[in-house]
Parts: structure tokens; C-alpha cells; sequence
């Protein structure tokens, strides 16, 4: 991806609640299955983070300390000034960092949490490379685009296929963690208000600013028309795929 593109991107995203599916409800559903309580004082990774929704909730729900790590300098930034606005800065730190060469170390973290970012690294690579980071017993949480059923229409197996290839049954990744150490806690997939309240809608909201912050250029409107696709295939198919919550501890 081209610097130019990356920064489009940046500006399209940054002023969102989120950078992808998910909701605050969910994070509170994945502490409650790990029996993670505001009592708990656990080492946490959030790779990926983006501008850290999901660590500030950790945080408000935990007592908790977390390490965030995006390779976009902007996020993290909006991710301090959030956290310093909460009272919540003592317990994070932020990192600017490739997830490919984390400068963590051996079983550093009690959980590694990474929502809809593992495929930047691809699946079986995170889970082994991030594997050493995690204490004996510590759990991963990751997020991952998943097919629901058998019969995948063309035209959205097309798409995904082409996006992220990775793109799986949740019965193989489910082999891939067992196959690498862990055993599973948990897996269940987010609902339909994660996509669509919870990130479309707002993503669409964004939409008529950004092409006038960019001066309506060719480049801005084909990032709006490809997100514009996403979201209208995603409402043709949503009963074919969604994000798989993976909760998964190391033995």
C-alpha cells in the first residue's frame, strides 16, 4: 500500500468509535468467560489496537494493565489523549509497532488480545509467534473473519478470497491453536449490531466529510466506493461469514 493510500485510510478511520466490527458489549462478554473482573490485575497485550476502544473498556472493567500496539502513530495518539481524558493513562502504555517484530518479552502477558488484526501478520503465524509472549496458562483472544456455512455464494467468496485469502471455517482454526499449544475456552461470532451499528453505520457517516477534507479526488472516492461495497455485500451475506471470537489458552 502506497503512503498516500495508508494516510486516505488514517483520515477515513480515525475519528471512528471502532476500525472494524465489534462492540463494547462483546468485551465485556469475552472478560466475564475469562473471569477477568475489576479485581484483576493482569499483563495484557492489545495488538493491533487502533485508536483502543477495546483497551479502554478493558481497562474501565479491570484493574488491569495494557500494553497497545498499532504501526499508525495517529491511533495511538488518539488513544492517549482518550485514555488521559478517562483517568486511565497510568495503567497504558502505547506502543508504535510492526506486529511481525514485537519488542515484548518471553511470557510477558497474562492475555494477548488482538480484535480483527491478526490477519496482518496471517493467522498461524501470529498464533505462533505471539505463542512465546504469553505466560504458561495466559489466553489469546483474537478475531477473525470467518465462514458460517458450506455453501458460500460466488460472488462473496470472490470477494473475500481476494481480500483475505486466509478466510476459513472456524473448525480449522480452531485446529490451527490446538495444533500450536492451546486449548480452546471459548468461540462464538459477533452478531449483525457489531457490522452494522456498531461500525457500517458510523463508517458510513464518515463518508460525505472525508471526501470534502480530500477535495472529492479520484483516490478518496474509490476508497469510499470500496468500503461502500464491503458494507452492501455484507448485507447480502451476512448469514455466510462474520468475525469468530477465538478464546484460547496456552498449555
Amino acid at each position: 500500500m502506497d503512503e498516500k493510500t495508508l494516510k486516505l485510510l488514517v483520515d477515513l478511520h480515525i475519528n471512528n468509535k471502532r476500525q472494524g466490527p465489534g462492540s463494547d458489549e462483546i468485551v465485556r462478554e469475552i472478560l466475564s468467560i475469562l473471569k477477568i473482573n475489576n479485581k484483576s490485575e493482569l499483563e495484557i497485550a492489545d495488538i493491533g489496537c487502533g485508536t483502543g476502544t477495546s483497551s479502554i473498556e478493558i481497562l474501565k472493567n479491570t484493574n488491569s494493565k495494557i500494553t497497545a500496539v498499532d504501526f499508525l502513530p495517529e491511533f495511538l495518539e488518539k488513544l492517549n489523549t482518550e485514555a488521559k481524558e478517562q483517568g486511565l493513562d497510568s495503567r497504558i502504555k502505547t506502543i508504535e509497532a510492526d506486529m511481525t517484530d514485537l519488542p515484548f518479552n518471553n511470557e510477558q502477558f497474562d492475555v494477548i488480545w488482538a480484535e480483527g488484526a491478526i490477519y496482518n501478520i496471517g493467522f498461524e503465524k501470529g498464533v505462533k509467534e505471539w505463542k512465546k509472549f504469553l505466560k504458561r496458562g495466559g489466553y489469546m483472544v483474537l478475531t477473525e473473519i470467518t465462514w458460517l456455512k458450506k455453501d458460500i455464494p460466488e460472488e462473496i467468496k470472490r470477494h473475500w478470497n481476494k481480500e483475505y485469502p486466509e478466510i476459513d471455517f472456524a473448525d480449522n482454526k480452531i485446529k490451527i491453536l490446538e495444533k500450536n499449544g492451546f486449548e480452546m475456552v471459548d468461540y462464538f461470532t459477533l452478531p449483525e449490531n457489531c457490522w452494522i451499528d456498531e461500525y457500517y453505520t458510523l463508517l458510513e457517516n464518515e463518508f460525505g466529510d472525508f471526501l470534502n477534507r480530500n477535495d472529492n479526488t479520484e483516490e478518496a472516492k474509490a476508497i469510499v466506493d470500496e468500503n461502500k461495497k464491503e458494507i452492501e455485500l455484507y448485507k447480502k451475506y451476512k448469514d455466510c461469514l462474520s468475525y469468530g471470537v477465538y478464546i484460547a489458552k496456552k498449555v
